[in-house]
């Protein structure tokens, strides 16, 4: 995961990456990053201080529904989602879609 932001990691394949820690210029940037290291059965468990409804539009269309997010915890405390990979198959990566395609923006993983 990205050196940028909180990378604990838990037994269960859970990594931490608290944004309020990451200048707002560069948020989104380590955002993607940080996702796109991660390999299916990786999770993400994102927080921050606000619903990064912007975000989240802009992970689906990047990803194009590759990367799933529950949220945890949403209210005027923080809001925690953990993001994780669910890569298309094989068969939508040979019709030239999805993961690996060059399409969906992630790192073919």
């Amino acid at each position: 995961m990205s050196s940028c932001a909180t990378s604990h990691v838990t037994l269960d394949g859970v990594y931490g990456f608290d944004a309020r820690g990451v200048a707002k210029r560069f948020r989104h940037a380590a955002i993607f990053g940080a996702l796109e290291s991660l390999t299916e059965g990786e999770t993400m468990r994102f927080v921050n201080d606000h619903d990064p409804l912007p975000l989240l539009a802009q992970i689906e269309q990047r990803y194009q529904g590759q990367v799933k997010a529950q949220y945890l915890q949403r209210d005027a405390e923080a809001v925690v989602i953990d993001f994780s990979i669910h890569p298309f198959k094989e068969e939508a990566a040979a019709a030239g879609e999805g993961c690996g395609s060059g399409g969906c923006g992630c790192s073919g993983q």
